[in-house]
């Protein structure tokens, strides 16, 4: 069992992000010409962990993947790995909160999407203090439809209902909606839409690069 020490965001948050990677990645999304899907996904979660590490202690941090790149990226990071089970994004989280659990018992625990590459250190740092007053709570997408962070003050208590409609669902499970002015936070990205907008925001250095290399001119 290990414990965690209160970090800016006000409790000892543990975050699981799942991250599915591989070729069957981002599968709605159109990268420019000369930047492999693969490539650009992996690079989207890159920049999401990397701002995940930076605003909780990398040990806090649980990726969920099975995809040997993003293993090698986390493992860069210091984060802890649990296997995906490949059912799907719900059993993806729960495998993460199951290793919470049993890792760090009663822990405050959130479930962050991985495919946020505008997100900054303190952009989560502050949801996750929005959250710490509240048992439950939801972060919905820019959209106000799909979920991007999931929170519970015990992560026990955790239980994803993502999919279409994932906020009102999560609600009516008992979470807080939470609608942060946090842009770069809830701008998760499946598709070319997605990418522009979080390119208006400002994307991590690994998706940028990855763009420039094609010389996309949406950046």
């Amino acid at each position: 069992m290990t414990s965690a020490s209160p970090g800016p965001a006000g409790l000892p948050w543990h975050l699981v992000v799942p991250v599915k990677g591989g070729t069957a990645a981002k599968s709605r999304l159109h990268p420019p010409a000369g930047v492999a899907r693969e490539d650009l996904a992996l690079a989207l979660a890159g920049d999401c962990l990397t701002a995940c590490c930076l605003a909780l202690p990398a040990s806090q941090v649980v990726v969920v993947t099975s995809d040997p790149r993003v293993v090698a990226v986390a493992t860069r990071l210091g984060t802890a790995l649990v296997a995906d089970p490949g059912r799907g994004l719900n059993a993806a989280v729960v495998a993460g909160r199951d290793h919470v659990v049993s890792t760090s018992p009663g822990a405050p625990l959130a479930a962050l999407l991985g495919d946020l590459p505008a997100l900054r250190p303190q952009d989560l740092v502050a949801a996750l203090g929005a959250a710490t007053d509240h048992r439950l709570a939801v972060v919905p997408d820019a959209s106000g439809q799909g979920t991007v962070l999931l929170t519970a003050r015990e992560a026990g208590a955790l239980v994803p209902r993502f999919g279409p409609g994932s906020v009102r669902a999560h609600e009516q499970a008992g979470h807080t909606r939470l609608d942060v002015d946090l842009p770069r936070l809830r701008t998760d990205v499946d598709e070319d839409v997605d990418l522009a907008a979080a390119a208006r925001l400002g994307l991590g250095p690994l998706t940028s690069a990855v763009l420039e290399l094609a010389g996309d001119p949406a950046r």
